[in-house]
């Protein structure tokens, strides 16, 4: 029998990359707006924990408990920043979703940092409500540098600068296919797969 998970999200590439993930298990996997699902969710916790659970129980709840709801916060953590913009990625700037500003903002305040201040890393919290007192949660993360200057055709969020020195590119160089593979976000989702799978073993 074929459940439904509802992704707490309309992100396309992101549903996308849960889909392909979790391909083996029986699951219809359905975002916001495929199941009707129109609310603003204030993100408004101090941790990425904090947000995931947030999300995912108020889209649990809002569907009368019937469905799997899946949810993620995710951001980047910069050493020599103390950890910002972390939870605040998104709006490290003011503007929700504004990359571009958000990049230079973060640019402006690594200017004359060393190699060691630049050191970063993106972290990926998921959390998946299979139940009223059932909820997985995992995390995943990737370590890199942040750059001087912007490089890579893939705009998106802070990829251009995000440089992973086992590759020798940035998030913003590397295919959708690589970065997808070795991600902060593709991390939490394969220990996402095996911690279900021990899940479905129990029920079996």
């Amino acid at each position: 029998m074929v459940k439904k998970l509802v992704v707490a999200s309309n992100n396309y590439n992101k549903i996308r990359e849960i889909k392909q993930i979790l391909a083996q298990y029986p699951l219809e996997i359905l975002s916001m707006g495929e199941i009707g699902v129109n609310i603003d969710i204030d993100e408004n916790g101090t941790t990425f924990l904090e947000n995931a659970y947030k999300k995912a129980k108020t889209v649990y709840d809002f569907l009368g408990r019937k469905f799997m709801v899946l949810a993620d916060d995710s951001g980047l953590i910069v050493k020599g920043l103390n950890g910002e913009p972390g939870v605040h990625s998104a709006r490290f700037a003011g503007e929700h979703g504004n990359d571009k500003k958000n990049n230079e903002k973060l640019l402006k305040l690594l200017e004359n940092k060393n190699r060691e201040s630049r050191n970063a890393r993106f972290l990926c919290t998921m959390v998946l409500i299979l139940g009223v007192d059932e909820v997985l949660e995992v995390q995943g993360e990737i370590e890199g540098i942040i750059c001087e200057e912007e490089r890579g055709n893939n705009r998106f969020g802070y990829d251009p600068l995000f440089y992973v020195p086992e590759y020798n590119m940035t998030f913003g160089e590397m295919s959708a296919e690589l970065k997808n593979s070795i991600s902060h976000r593709a991390r939490a989702l394969k220990k996402l797969k095996i911690e279900m799978g021990k899940y479905i073993e129990k029920k079996v």
